[in-house]
């Protein structure tokens, strides 16, 4: 399912300057994320700059694993010690000092593996839960920095993906992944080494294995790279058709949609089946064939070394340490494959959170903020352009002043550019030319924090977040009273219906509102934004859902709550239109009249009259 409409019909379109950078394929191209993933050296970088603050932390890890793995490689050898030193064949008298000493160094061995283990499975979970605390930080932060173009694009299912199967991927890599790295590479190196020291000729026959075990070791490198990106692109698409089905339920449900989600959900969900039986088909290929290799291995060396014991070039103590070294050598050959299928996952997993993290805010940060403590209010649009598509202008060159107080409806038909004049006050987008300002400040200097707690938007999606009503309303202003709270629902006409709620202020609202009417989110959303205070308030499409009792309380809260501060109404319904000092009708981007109501109602063959006379039929 695609991403849902904006508002303005124009636009945004994809590929258009709102953001920095293309997004890449659209929903059912190759690319499942709709997004270009970074690249492999930005999914390093991106792991390198998580990594850097517990540089420190993870040299202990490492110095950890050292200790435990001499240890593990000491044991062989003290059996070879063991054989040949403390059981002799032949002995004038019983003497078991020396094998008794070598095996109380076996059990301290024993032990001081034990104990290295048991540190570094802490130090590994401390440090791992700090890296994707720090990763879920950054994504979310990213996120909300990200301007409305960006999310008009990218869809919540793969935004959940982000903060979940990505994050779970980094993980399973940071839990299990570096144990397995470093375990094999100094298990490797180490067996290696003590195998040519112990004796060189039966060393080069147990190390002939080398070759086939490096030829397929990259095959399976290769192979499992390519399929753990589709993997994880894969379970996006389950991430993505899920949440967004299950989002639109009532719409799903009200056009009978069911079977054809099922359907599409049972494709996505099959090629995430099939994208892991392949992983699987690898891990079974590349298990048998290490595990075939290695007994191969032990039959030869067992084979030859017995030879050599016979003929007295090498004790029976070093044949044992070999059979037992050469079983260690090709244990961390068989952790490799777990070790890959985690490492690949989670490369492709930094791969697409690289992607996002490199995503520049359409809408960025000044370098050098303005300062504007108390905002007048006055809006002015100065030869705006703008266009969501290149070529194709919304606004073509807008000059707008809306003095400071003055409350101005946006009328006109869809398209004409009502919303995104609102966006573009609001600063959800930049214009492309000319520019917007706050009591004469460019917006594009102004801090988010600034503008925002200046210029808030009411919008006739209404979104309300789980929690209380009470926590909705203080939503732009977490810490105001009870006392605040209650003044700001009495001032837009929702306090009535709250005291009846079974729990009044503390009633849970439910999912983005659901136990409350579409008029009693709204009016939520009114005392949001008079709780917040703000120096200009836009209202766009702002009373649409409400019924026509709901909408006469609004009427009346209005005078109140525009009262002192600078208003732009975008309404279809004109009965809002009554309250505003000044009515602008909008055609193509272009203000085409302007003047109070009462004027523009009395234009004979107005555009402003025959709305309103269309509209005055409408209820009769």
């Amino acid at each position: 399912m695609s991403a849902p409409a904006p508002t303005d019909p124009t636009g945004p379109a994809p590929g258009h300057g709102g953001w920095r950078g293309r997004l890449g394929p659209a929903d059912g191209e190759d690319d499942a994320e709709g997004l270009t993933a970074g690249t492999t050296v930005g999914s390093r970088r991106l792991l390198a700059r998580l990594l850097r603050p517990f540089r420190r932390a993870l040299a202990v890890l490492v110095a950890v694993v050292l200790v435990e793995n001499v240890a593990r490689l000491a044991i062989p050898y003290l059996v070879k010690e063991g054989i040949d030193a403390g059981i002799p064949p032949i002995r004038e008298r019983d003497d078991l000092a020396p094998l008794l000493g070598i095996v109380a160094v076996v059990l301290l061995a024993t032990l001081l593996q034990a104990v290295a283990r048991h540190r570094f499975l802490v130090l590994q979970g401390q440090v791992g839960q700090r890296v994707l605390f720090e990763v879920r930080r950054r994504v979310f932060r990213h996120f909300q920095a990200l301007s409305p173009a960006f999310h008009d694009e990218y869809t919540s299912g793969r935004v959940v993906s982000r903060q979940t199967s990505d994050v779970d991927a980094i993980y399973e890599m940071l839990e299990s992944g570096f144990d397995g790295l470093v375990t094999a590479a100094l298990t490797l190196l180490g067996t290696a080494g003590i195998l040519l020291y112990l004796d060189v000729e039966l060393g080069l026959v147990a190390l002939a294995c080398g070759p086939a075990l490096a030829l397929l070791t990259n095959w399976f490198r290769k192979a499992s790279a390519r399929s753990y990106r589709v993997t994880r692109e894969k379970v996006a698409l389950v991430i993505v058709h899920f949440v967004e089905s299950m989002g639109g339920i009532r719409a799903v449900q009200a056009f009978r949609r069911e079977p054809r989600n099922e359907e599409i959900f049972d494709d996505v969900n099959d090629q995430y089946r099939a994208a892991n039986l392949v992983a699987f088909r690898l891990v079974s290929l590349f298990m048998p064939g290490i595990r075939l290799v290695g007994n191969v291995t032990i039959a030869v060396v067992l084979l030859y070394g017995g030879y050599l014991a016979h003929e007295g070039q090498v004790t029976v103590g070093v044949l044992a340490a070999f059979l037992l070294y050469l079983r260690q050598f090709f244990e961390p050959m068989m952790e490799i494959s777990q070790f890959y299928n985690t490492f690949q996952s989670a490369s492709a997993a930094l791969e697409k959170l690289a992607g996002v993290l490199d995503q520049r805010p359409g809408v960025p940060e000044p370098e050098r903020p303005a300062a504007l403590d108390r905002a007048r209010g006055q809006v002015r649009f100065e030869h705006v352009a703008f266009g969501y598509v290149p070529g194709r202008p919304v606004l073509p060159d807008l000059d707008l002043d809306v003095p400071a107080g003055q409350t101005v409806a946006l009328v006109g038909t869809t398209g004409a550019g009502k919303t995104t004049l609102a966006k573009l006050a609001t600063r959800f987008y930049d214009p492309t030319g000319g520019r917007v300002l706050l009591d004469g400040v460019d917006l594009r200097d102004l801090a988010s924090e600034t503008l925002r707690s200046h210029v808030v938007m009411v919008t006739q999606e209404n979104y309300l977040f789980s929690g209380t009503v009470a926590d909705n309303i203080r939503f732009g202003r977490p810490e105001a009273t009870t006392e605040e709270v209650v003044e700001a629902a009495r001032a837009v006409g929702a306090h009535k219906f709250v005291s009846a709620l079974p729990e009044g202020y503390d009633t849970d609202v439910a999912n983005r509102g659901g136990r409350l009417s579409a008029g009693q989110r709204q009016l939520v959303a009114f005392a949001r934004a008079f709780l917040a205070d703000p120096a200009v308030l836009i209202l766009d499409e702002a009373t649409s859902s409400l019924d026509v009792p709901s909408e006469r309380l609004v009427q009346q809260a209005l005078r109140t709550v525009l009262a002192d501060r600078t208003a732009v109404i975008i309404a279809h319904r004109l009965s809002t239109v009554e309250v505003a000092d000044r009515v602008l009708v909008m055609e193509h981007g272009r203000v085409v009249e302007d003047g109070s109501p009462a004027e523009l109602v009395g234009r004979s063959g107005g555009r402003y009259a025959g709305l309103h006379r269309a509209w005055a039929d409408s209820l009769a």
